[in-house]
């Protein structure tokens, strides 16, 4: 990754001239992204987060409200931890004299289920059962509703930035009206005439457009048609510049652009977080956003994939929505937010061993030894498990993914921090967690095994109920680790999800048992 960032940074700044800054220069705003779509902080953890984000020099708070913020005019879209109005803008005040420009982040293309998931807002969907998608061919429709969002986020956020997301529209060009447009103009008009339209809102609201950079580099050809004041974000958690499209055509459309990295991405989820990968994220993209001209960079913290699974009472009419992807809150990564706002004080790259030594020593108390053997333990194979196999470079079996997982989780419960004692057992309750998920895929897989049969039964049930029993002891550390910050039913729920598989399993194999 170190490599292809380096030689295209030099392509770069040899193919701009005077376009590209002859020495990098610092950020102009230095950002943090807050999901709020599940994991709902309270009132007083957003205020905590926020103290901790001015302290460490983060000027700019990308709030993404979801269902949490209280729209006057559309009361069906806040959920049942949503804000009140005078919390929202009590938060605001607070951000403001600690010198935090919160800015709002509504989504008004893709990522909008929890929005059209009521029948109020049917006509607007670009799928009768997708939920996730307006269709741009509507534009009043459109319009009329995301000026009223944009108009009530506006009169509660001073900031002169508005983010109308515009990610991941994978459903473009998907209905028939749409497919026909897409056929005679390009998907590009599709998306181009939407988010033009979205932009101009913004603007008659005196605020700047801030947009995701993913589709935009798709469709190139489009940006010209978008008014001067966009602004783009170009996230990047770990891969080639080139990803999403030719790079430099953003980098030559005139536009302001920031970067973003992340701390919490795909693929981590409720049993695995990929420590070293978010590491080396900060480490490589940081910098070259710096090196690119960025003026800002905004790190994102996804608290899910934004991708949910309907549940439907009949063909037509949905009950709810569950998030495809959960992970740890983010009570569990402070040292990642560390790292991030470390990185931003120097042009050079971080230096990831020498910033564990440090953290490990100024916020645990440990030696120089106990920082390595702490960071061997979160890197210690950080693999899926997919479909009972493992995801790895090299061929692994789930014995052995779980063998490596439970002598990290004991390198940590060695470690004896003398300060900090609560952050640190987040880290042994996410290797705890592990090591539980680990054992019941081991359990999985063999119940998946052509040779299984009913006589295996007995040994199988055992230890899933012996699974099912550690759970209990697990999600008693996870509610008092995070209580305080989330509310207590989706302690709840976050609980039960993360062991339902092995509840569902013993369910149905404890019906197979024959009687004695």
């Amino acid at each position: 990754m170190r490599k292809i960032l380096s030689a295209f940074l030099l392509f770069a700044c040899l193919s701009h001239g005077s376009a590209q800054p002859t020495k990098a220069k610092d950020f102009i705003v230095k950002g943090f992204h807050l999901d709020l779509r599940i994991q709902v902080m309270s009132p007083e953890a957003l205020k905590d987060l926020a103290l901790r984000l001015s302290r460490s020099g983060i000027n700019t708070l990308v709030m993404e409200w979801e269902g949490t913020y209280p729209f006057e005019k559309h009361p069906l879209i806040a959920n049942r931890y949503a804000y009140s109005k005078e919390e929202v803008t009590d938060f605001i005040r607070y951000c403001k004299g600690l010198g935090i420009d919160v800015i709002p982040l509504q989504q008004s293309f893709g990522h909008v289920e929890y929005i059209l998931r009521h029948p109020r807002y049917k006509d607007l969907r670009e799928d009768q059962k997708d939920y996730s998608q307006v269709c741009p061919l509507k534009e009043e429709l459109n319009r009329a509703l995301f000026n009223d969002l944009f108009t009530e986020l506006a009169s509660t956020h001073p900031s002169k930035y508005f983010h109308i997301g515009g990610d991941e529209t994978y459903l473009l060009g998907h209905c028939d009206q749409c497919r026909l447009k897409a056929e005679k103009e390009g998907k590009s008009k599709l998306y181009i005439d939407h988010i033009k339209m979205l932009a101009e809102l913004v603007i008659r609201l005196g605020k700047r457009p801030v947009l995701w950079a993913d589709i935009a580099l798709k469709y190139p050809e489009a940006l010209k048609s978008l008014p001067p004041e966009t602004l783009f974000i170009d996230w990047n958690y770990g891969w080639e510049m080139n990803r999403f499209g030719d790079h430099q055509k953003l980098m030559e459309s005139g536009f302001e652009i920031w970067g973003a990295p992340s701390l919490r991405s795909h693929p981590d989820n409720y049993f695995l977080t990929q420590w070293e990968k978010h590491f080396k994220n900060i480490r490589d993209f940081v910098p070259a956003s710096r090196k690119l001209g960025y003026t800002g960079i905004v790190m994102t913290s996804w608290s899910t994939s934004g991708i949910y699974s309907s549940v439907f009472e009949s063909s037509n009419d949905i009950i709810d929505l569950y998030a495809i992807r959960h992970v740890y809150p983010l009570t569990g990564f402070p040292m990642l937010l560390a790292a991030y706002t470390e990185s931003l004080k120097s042009t050079a790259p971080l230096d990831i061993p020498a910033f564990i030594q440090k953290y490990g020593s100024e916020t645990y108390g440990f030696t120089k030894e106990q920082s390595l053997q702490f960071w061997k333990a979160l890197r210690t194979a950080p693999y899926e498990i997919q479909q009972g196999e493992v995801a790895a470079p090299m061929t692994l079996s789930i014995q052995n993914v779980l063998d490596s997982a439970t002598m990290a989780a004991q390198w940590l419960r060695e470690l004896q921090p003398s300060k900090n004692k609560d952050e640190f057992e987040h880290y042994r309750l996410m290797a705890d967690i592990r090591v539980l998920y680990l054992d019941y895929q081991r359990i999985e897989k063999q119940a998946n095994a052509v040779s299984f049969s009913q006589k295996d039964l007995p040994e199988v049930l055992k230890k899933l109920k012996g699974l099912i029993d550690q759970s209990g002891d697990l999600n008693r550390r996870f509610i008092a680790l995070n209580k305080g910050t989330l509310h207590p039913a989706e302690m709840e729920q976050e609980n039960a999800l993360r062991i339902d598989k092995a509840k569902l399993l013993y369910a149905r194999l404890s019906k197979q048992r024959t009687a004695p």
